[in-house]
């Protein structure tokens, strides 16, 4: 079991494609930016990418329910967001 899956049962989250691709998403732009985003960073850059389905918060709490930025964060095995709780 690779630490992608680990972090997701501890966090009782069952990975789907979705989760994938918001995982996959933030790696790539912490490669860019040295940094993981918070939550506004986060859906801006989405929508950006990904358009409004992605791109807002609501979607992403039903993925990552106690903190979407944190949470995925801690799936890509990235720092916690400086901004966020």
């Amino acid at each position: 079991m690779n630490f992608c899956n680990l972090a997701a049962a501890q966090e009782n989250i069952s990975l789907t494609q979705e989760h994938i691709v918001v995982i996959e998403f933030l790696r790539h732009f912490y490669q860019q930016t040295s940094k993981s985003p918070a939550i506004r960073e986060l859906v801006k850059a989405l929508k950006e990418k990904y358009g409004e389905k992605i791109g807002n918060s609501l979607y992403l709490q039903t993925l990552f329910p106690v903190s979407p930025a944190v949470q995925a964060a801690k799936l890509a095995g990235l720092p916690k967001p400086k901004r966020c709780i």
